[in-house]
Order: structure tokens, then sequence, then C-alpha cells
């Protein structure tokens, strides 16, 4: 490939790892992907990881991607980076952390949540002026426990970050962040489109602590810092992107906002499952989070989100001795498989559940009883979701709307009969398997050359998959497990 084709990254930096994929600018190819690893720590309820394994982590995805996809440096033109959400990233001197990040699954600040959200007015009032109401996961949350459990820490602070902020940070030497991401704080106001100073009051959050806020995840946050460039073997010209959250990311990658599809609803089965739209409505329902859009065309990205998702199900294949596609429908079997505690519904210290055994139960059954609850539990707040936007889950034009799954969970074949048959809907499942790097790519070139990121994402036809007809609900097993969580919730799961 010719030196003067251009070539953007898109950094995918999960909770489990980083990937970076090699895009061709002009027609959305992808070129190659590099990985790498990171390590995750806690018990009961703590979920940790080291930022600078981030970096480090990152510097070995881009090089392994820029390497494997066989193109010059030189015709690198542009990076960004999409982050899991929520993370709270605290810097000392020189921009170093100074401890390790509290992650979006670390539940250990559910009572400074439930505090704090009966502030303010309470969940409501949170709603409608942030866009989301304090539940464990949130950064406030995260940031209010440190001050209670680590004050030292808290007060050392030189810099409050959310995991993709930093990382866009130690690119380009810039404290940057978007409207998409920061809307996953609860201190970033999305009626005002700037942060809450009194959300930050309250918090005792110097507001000199954050990072300044871009326009867009594409806007240019600048170019590579000299240290930065020399880690990735890379020009210093290269174009760093604000970058953003990875649903936002992920949203950009299927086309999703102002220049794109609006009210298409999207299910992702990972660790955790998240359902989102990209819609002109700014709903302020104390169940979901309403998020910021990252194209920054007057959108908003509305999600739900549980904690128990593909890895939930996956530990009671283990725990079953089973491959995890050796599933058969539950039956009289039902499973909450609320191992992390759940978010939504907003059950921070639940554990897992199983009811309907019986001497002659399969465990195959069990298995796929798992895998009903889970999907059950994101398709429930789907249903919320939509409603919160001004919706009728139940009226057709609403109803027909395919849900565009992805995900690692949309590559199994489980995954998929259990969605079809929970939600009656028919299925987009994207030929792409990399649409937070995809997004990210588009950020990145979006930065760049300074084009809206979903219309070249539209172009590149990322989003595109796969169409599966609908499924006859099976309002029987919906029901099922539908009772069980009602019945359970005041005593077993709270």
């Amino acid at each position: 490939m010719p030196a003067s084709r251009s070539v953007v990254i898109g950094v995918d930096s999960s909770t489990q790892s980083t990937k970076a994929a090699a895009v061709d600018a002009d027609t959305g190819a992808l070129l190659a992907v590099g990985r790498a690893p990171h390590t995750v720590t806690g018990t009961a309820g703590a979920r940790e990881s080291d930022p600078e394994e981030w970096w480090t982590a990152l510097v070995t995805a881009v090089r392994a991607a820029v390497r494997d996809a066989d193109v010059p440096a030189a015709s690198v033109t542009g990076i960004a980076v999409a982050g899991q959400q929520h993370g709270l990233v605290t810097l000392g001197a020189g921009g170093r952390p100074l401890r390790p990040a509290l992650l979006w699954n670390d539940t250990r600040s559910a009572p400074q949540a439930a505090a704090l959200a009966a502030r303010l007015g309470g969940p409501e009032a949170w709603a409608a002026r942030t866009g989301s109401v304090p539940v464990a996961s949130m950064t406030a949350a995260k940031w209010q426990w440190l001050r209670e459990h680590e004050p030292e820490r808290a007060d050392a602070a030189t810099g409050v970050r959310l995991p993709h902020d930093h990382l866009t940070e130690r690119l380009s030497g810039a404290a940057v962040t978007d409207p998409g991401d920061a809307s996953g704080t609860c201190w970033y106001g999305t009626a005002t489109g700037a942060y809450d100073r009194e959300v930050l009051d309250l918090l005792g959050l110097d507001p000199a602590l954050l990072p300044a806020l871009a326009p867009t995840g594409a806007t240019r946050a600048g170019t590579l810092a000299p240290a930065a460039a020399e880690a990735l073997g890379l020009p210093r010209t290269v174009a760093v992107a604000a970058g953003t959250g990875d649903n936002m990311a992920a949203a950009v990658g299927l086309g999703l906002g102002g220049a794109g599809l609006l009210d298409h609803p999207v299910v992702s089965l990972g660790t955790s499952g998240t359902v989102f739209a990209a819609t002109r409505v700014r709903p302020a329902a104390p169940g979901l989070a309403g998020f910021a859009a990252t194209d920054g065309a007057g959108t908003y990205l509305p999600l739900g989100c549980t904690l128990n998702c593909t890895l939930a199900v996956d530990r009671f294949a283990a725990l079953l001795g089973l491959d995890r596609e050796d599933a058969v429908p539950g039956g009289g079997v039902v499973v909450l498989p609320y191992l992390d505690g759940e978010r939504t519904p907003d059950l921070p210290h639940a554990a897992g559940l199983v009811t309907g055994l019986r001497h002659d139960t399969d465990p195959r059954a069990v298995l796929g009883a798992a895998y009903e609850g889970a999907a059950f539990t994101v398709l429930r707040a789907l249903g919320e979701l939509l409603a919160a936007c001004g919706l009728d889950p139940a009226a057709p034009d609403v109803r027909d709307r395919p849900l565009r799954l992805i995900g690692g969970g949309a590559r199994g074949r489980f995954w998929t009969d259990t969605v079809r048959r929970l939600s009656g809907r028919p299925l987009v499942v994207p030929a792409a398997g990399e649409l937070v790097a995809l997004g990210a790519a588009a950020l990145a070139a979006g930065a760049a050359t300074g084009s809206d990121p979903v219309a070249l994402a539209t172009a590149w036809g990322t989003g595109a998959g796969e169409v599966l007809p609908a499924l006859p609900r099976d309002e029987e097993t919906w029901d099922r497990i539908a009772g069980v969580l009602t019945a359970a919730t005041p005593t077993l799961l709270s």
C-alpha cells in the first residue's frame, strides 16, 4: 500500500483487553487487528485494573496492527480510543495514576450511589439534569467511595479521568474528553452540555481536575506527543481524536447518529449486556443511562446496561461441565445469573438464583435457563429504553424494526436463538466483528479529515450483516422469568 493511502487506527480498550484496528480510511476495509490482554483484580465486589497496563497493551496492539496490515507508518493519519465507560482514574504527579482504576463493574460504591441518589431532589432530578441516576457503576459514586475510604488519595489527585480520557492524554498530551463518555459520570449535564457545578460541589470535586470537553469524539485533540510517537513507531503528525466510550463508538460503527440511523435498537452481548439507540429525544428515566451520543449532532444515546451477560453464562457452563453451546431451553428451570450483583434492575447485592430444579432436570436445561435469564434481563431493559424514547414497544412499526445484535454473544448460535425467541423480533447480525474499534477508527478519520464519523461509518457499511427473520415470541418463558424476578426481589435479591 502506498504511503499516500490513508490508514486510521481505532482502539477498543475494554475491560479484558485492548484491540487496535488498522482501517483503510477511504473504504473502511479492516486491514488488521492487534490484541493485548488486561488484568482485572479484586474480590467481594472490587474490580480494579492498572492504567499503566492499558497503555502498555495499547502500544502492543497498535504496533501489531500496523505490522500485520503491512502498511508504512507514514500512511497512518489518525488514531482514536474508545474505552470502557465509568472507570475512575486518579492521576498524581507527572500525570501517572495514584492507584489502580476502579472499573465500571466495581460494586463497592453502592452505598455511596444510594446516598448520592437521595440528594439534589432525588432520582428524578438526577435523571433530568445529568441523564442518569447514580448507581454503583457510575463514576461519581466511585469518586465518593474514594473520598470516604482513601481520602489521602482523593486529596492528592491532580487529575480525574475516565479510561479513554487517560489514554487520549497519553497519546496527545491533551486533557480532553467528549460528551458521550462524560455523560456516564453523573457530573456532566446532558441538559446543558457542560459539567454540573452543583454536582461537583456535592462531590467535593474541583472542576480544574477534569479534562476539557470537546464538541465531539471526532474533534482533533492534537497530534501524537513525542513519547507516544516513539512508543508506537508512528509519525508525530498523526491526528489524535478526543475519542469516546465503547458504547458510543459501537453506535458510530453501526451508523447510528444524526447523519445515520435514529431510533433503531441495538442489543450488545458482552461481559455486560447493553441496549441502546441513537435518538433526538433526551430521555430522563431513572432506570436508564441517558447518555449523549458522541457525534455532537443534537443526538442522544440512552442505554440500559446489565452486569451479567456472556461471562456469567460461561460461568454456568463451566460449573455444569458443559460447552457453552451445549444447551437446551430451560423449560421449568429459571436462572437469574446475577453473579456480580445487577445494575438493571438495580440490585447491587444480588447473587445468582436457580429455581425449578427436579431430579430429572437436564443440566443442559440449566445452562439454557442461564441464557434465558441473561437475555430476559437485557430485553426487559430494551422495553424500558424504547418507552423512554417516546416509542411504544408493542406498536407494529417499532416492533418490526430489527434488533442489531452485536458483541461476542452475537457469534453464538444459542445466544442468537434465545434473543430471537424471547424478543419476537427480526435480527441484524453485522458481519463486522470489531464494531467498537471500527467506530473509533471512524472518529480517527473524522479527526484527520473533518468528516462526520457517522456518515463515514455509514459509507463504509460496517453495520451491514445477516438478517434473521422474527420467531414467535416465547411468552410462557418470559412470564415465568418475570414472575421469579418479582417474587425474589424483596428478599433473595436485595
